[in-house]
């Protein structure tokens, strides 16, 4: 039975990505910087605290003490900040950006990976992307932007430096999907722009995470899957 530890797994996209690996049989401990998700320990899932300020290595032995050790990763916490122009965003917003999509994905996976090292028993690891990346959300959230293309340059670098250990990296890049990150009326707005005429729902892009995990994509790492409607 596999174990992965999802990071953001209360709600939106992560709360998708851990019900569905719940249902395929698998174990999750997930962290969360929301209160009251406390009856998750009822569904095989085991709640860590938020990403940020955490002792990376004690919340994995908390995990493992509870549900096994840890095969997988899924780093999918993150925030966009506040949607304002780049002449007018707060540097202070940006490092916050920055400290839970970058710097917490970056500290974590190390943790994870120098276990897997030792034990010799490989491992996989999906970076949650955005298609902003690709874009660059100009007059939006360019520094959020910046923090997502920074998790695809490690996911790249990753792919390549752990490949010999066994261990495989893969970036899932979601568009605009339903879930309250958004501010009110963004996700209709931007719509209107998508190719297929609608957004993303958060299962979509659990279905493309749950793939990036599984024995099916055992010769993929190192890149970022897109799924974003034919977008970008």
């Amino acid at each position: 039975m596999t174990h992965t530890l999802v990071t953001g797994g209360s709600r939106g996209i992560g709360a998708a990505i851990r019900r569905r690996l719940i249902a395929d049989g698998g174990s999750v401990s997930f962290t969360s910087a929301s209160t009251g998700v406390a009856a998750h320990a009822r569904e095989r899932s085991y709640l860590t605290p938020d990403v940020r300020a955490v002792d990376w290595d004690a919340l994995l032995d908390d995990a493992e003490a509870a549900l096994g050790p840890v095969d997988a990763l899924v780093n999918n916490a993150g925030i966009i900040g506040v949607l304002a122009p780049f002449v007018e965003t707060d540097p202070a917003t940006v490092r916050e950006v920055f400290d839970v999509n970058v710097h917490a994905a970056f500290e974590l996976s190390q943790a994870a990976v120098r276990r897997w090292i030792v034990r010799g028993t490989g491992g996989v690891i999906v970076n949650l992307s955005s298609i902003a990346a690709t874009t660059g959300a100009p007059g939006e959230y360019v520094g959020y932007a910046a923090s997502k293309a920074a998790v695809e340059a490690m996911t790249r670098g990753l792919g390549k430096e752990l490949a010999p250990h066994g261990i495989r990296v893969v970036a899932v890049s979601p568009g605009t999907t339903r879930t309250d990150i958004h501010v009110p009326g963004r996700v209709e707005r931007v719509a209107a722009r998508v190719p297929m005429g609608r957004v993303a729902e958060p299962e979509e892009i659990a279905a493309a995470v749950v793939g990036a995990l599984s024995p099916a994509a055992s010769y993929v790492s190192g890149t970022t899957i897109s799924v974003a409607g034919a977008a970008g």
